[in-house]
């Protein structure tokens, strides 16, 4: 059990003491600001947000190209009780427009200069990082660099204008409540557009304490975290390494390639969260390479379920390191965390629920099903998180209530438990997918593509057995050679599927819904001819 103090608001993280104020705390864009740096970064960042008007219960939009300011950004924001929203920086046009719409921001800051005005045209303040007058780049300190040799980003001689608040979290001059939310988190469901996951500092601390005690970060660790801060399994990255007090390295979305294990080299990174892309390109990329390695003591994975063989070879090429498998969805941050190399004892098991949780399957009535039989994966816990913004009768749906008390979480994933409440992954049956370990709605695809004016209708078949990747099938007049292009414009990269087809008409069903596993079979026997 962790002997960590428990934090009921987010921004409590930075002003605990740590052993070394001076350690590094988190690298970006080349940059690097130690945990004092940091704290002082944070409160400087609240001034300005206060300074702009923002208030508690405001939201705000960041994008994940804001660089060093990101991080503070997030802390500040915390200390006013602002609401934050982390958005990739592809996110543009509709699905831009639309979480514009939906939150109702009272500011965003975003890099590109596109964003940005796309922004005011929402009618929606908006700012550049650089705007913001909160850290100044220096040269590294005499006789002080970070691990990597970086330079610094300064946040020295700041008075803390915007004030921490109590060690307990009550309120102060605005500042939030630990049942108050603290970011909204827009993430792909049953809807053409994303819906926004609302977390309370009390849930989201409830979920990083209890990970935290599973995954075991440590003071001398060096996260390496190439997932962007719009995915929750990379945002925890920077609360897990500020309780532990490891410094965190955040790199970009992009690294399949010969950077990644460049950046892990030159940071020295000894934890790398992954998704099974990223686990698979650094397999590669090492067996290639000579006999330079990184210092890796953990891998940890969820986003998609990992190849057996690819926390196999990554053990054969780097000695000591431990591989720990979950399972999660950000609705509830994290179901279960097997012990390191349990993959290796348990093929297929996720692992137990976090402490103080659990989770269980249930038949389509919602009562429960014994050890080993498939059902609906549901979880009870402190880490369900408040529901969907704006959504009451979907967050009804998804989150129904037990004779009225006591909420849980209808996952929308199948499985089963075994009998010491281990889970294991069975798939999905709904229109969920992931791709590059990302989720990925299908009928948010489908209707992007009905968005361009030459296609008529359009249909996503997921990948299965015999289909390893999401295929987009139009009807109309558009050359699918142009369709996948003109999608980047409507979503972000990672959503736009890889193949696309033209056919004449897609096949319904008795009930007019497309015939998805008919329209499977009339391209494989397209194919064959």
């Amino acid at each position: 059990m962790s002997t960590r103090p428990h934090f009921t608001v987010l921004h409590e993280l930075l002003d605990a003491p740590v052993t070394d104020p001076a350690a590094p705390a988190v690298t970006c864009a080349g940059l690097t600001l130690d945990r004092a740096e940091l704290v002082r970064a944070s409160h400087r960042c609240a001034a300005e947000l206060r300074a702009r008007g923002l208030r508690r219960g405001d939201r705000l939009i960041v994008t994940s190209d804001s660089g060093p300011l990101l991080v503070p950004l997030l802390f500040g924001a915390s200390r006013l009780g602002v609401v934050f929203s982390v958005l990739h920086e592809q996110v543009r046009g509709d699905v831009l427009r639309h979480v514009l719409a939906d939150c109702e921001p009272a500011l965003a800051i975003a890099a590109s200069p596109a964003t940005r005005d796309a922004v005011r045209e929402a009618g929606v303040a908006v700012a550049a990082p650089e705007d913001l007058d909160v850290v100044a780049e220096r040269g590294p300190a005499a006789g002080a660099t970070d691990q990597a040799g970086t330079g610094h980003v300064d946040a020295s001689g700041v008075e803390d204008e915007a004030g921490a608040g109590p060690a307990d979290g009550s309120a102060v001059d605005g500042g939030p409540l630990p049942v108050d939310p603290v970011c909204l988190i827009y993430t792909s469901g049953t809807t053409a557009m994303p819906k926004a996951v609302v977390s309370t500092h009390q849930q989201m601390m409830f979920a990083l304490h209890a990970i935290a005690e599973r995954l075991a970060y440590r003071a001398d660790d060096v996260v390496y975290c190439p997932l962007p801060l719009s995915f929750d399994y990379g945002l925890y990255q920077v609360f897990l390494s500020a309780l532990a007090g490891s410094h965190v390295w955040l790199g970009s979305a992009t690294e399949s390639g010969p950077a990644l294990l460049a950046n892990l080299l030159r940071s020295r990174a000894t934890v790398l969260p992954a998704v099974p892309p990223v686990s698979a390109a650094l397999l590669r990329l090492l067996r290639r390479r000579g006999r330079e390695r990184p210092p890796l003591r953990l891998l940890t994975n969820t986003g998609a379920a990992l190849p057996a063989d690819i926390p196999s070879g990554l053990r054969e090429v780097l000695p000591g390191l431990r591989v720990q498998l979950m399972f999660g969805l950000t609705e509830c941050k994290r179901l279960t965390i097997a012990e390191p190399d349990e993959d290796l004892v348990r093929p297929g098991s996720c692992g137990l629920p976090l402490t103080g949780t659990e989770v269980f399957v249930v038949n389509e009535a919602g009562e429960r099903l014994p050890a080993g039989e498939v059902g609906e994966i549901t979880v009870r816990g402190p880490n369900v998180m408040a529901g969907y913004w704006r959504r009451p009768e979907l967050t009804a749906s998804r989150f129904p209530r037990r004779e009225g008390l006591f909420p849980e979480l209808r996952t929308g994933d199948y499985g089963w438990t075994d009998e010491a409440g281990r889970l294991y992954f069975a798939g999905r049956r709904d229109v969920i997918y992931k791709q590059d370990g990302f989720r990925v709605s299908a009928i948010e695809v489908e209707a992007a593509a009905r968005r361009l004016p030459d296609v008529s209708t359009a249909a996503v078949l997921t990948p299965d057995g015999s289909r390893p990747e999401a295929v987009l099938v139009v009807t109309g007049t558009a050359d699918p050679g142009t369709v996948l292009p003109r999608l980047r414009e409507h979503l972000e990269d990672y959503k736009v599927p890889r193949v696309c087809h033209a056919v004449d008409a897609l096949p319904v069903n008795a009930n007019g819904k497309t015939a998805k596993a008919v329209l499977a079979g009339q391209l494989a026997e397209a194919a064959r001819d």
